[in-house]
């Protein structure tokens, strides 16, 4: 897995919205990208409403908050309209980027899923912290936490 000094890998995938995305569309801002198991489930319901819910606060710190699974457009899509979530997911369904960053897969209950992870990236692109085992619950706030104090 990519560690905090590294370079965000180069990407480009679709988000939501079928508009696409690279690196480049995040330069100059801080980026919390966030890796999560599956589109409607439980955790990640909780995790997209919480930084649904705190988008303004991510906004005010200079920050966008960015969804990734492996899931397509389309169920991001119907994720994002059933929730009313505010920011943004992107679909990589080839698993080109959740590979270049070196996400691991867990079983449960017999499916293989995404560990959740997320990647706290400076407006440079340079990865400032990974944060693994992520619990959705409370998350967001360690990350805002977190980008305060790096913006020292």
């Amino acid at each position: 897995m990519i560690d905090s000094g590294q370079k965000l890998p180069e990407f480009s995938l679709e988000n939501q919205d079928g508009q696409s995305r690279t690196n480049a569309s995040y330069a100059g801002k801080w980026l919390v990208l966030y890796i999560y198991p599956k589109d409607d489930t439980p955790g990640c319901t909780v995790q997209g409403k919480s930084f649904t819910a705190t988008k303004s606060d991510f906004d005010a710190a200079g920050a966008v908050v960015v969804g990734l699974s492996a899931d397509d457009t389309k169920s991001h899509k119907d994720f994002c309209n059933k929730f009313s979530f505010t920011i943004e997911l992107l679909a990589d369904p080839a698993a080109k980027l959740l590979g270049a960053l070196g996400i691991t897969q867990s079983e449960w209950k017999g499916t293989m899923y995404w560990d959740r992870t997320t990647f706290l990236v400076d407006p440079s692109g340079v990865v400032r912290k990974v944060y693994t085992k992520v619990d959705p619950n409370g998350h967001e706030q360690a990350v805002l936490k977190d980008i305060a104090a790096l913006k020292g």
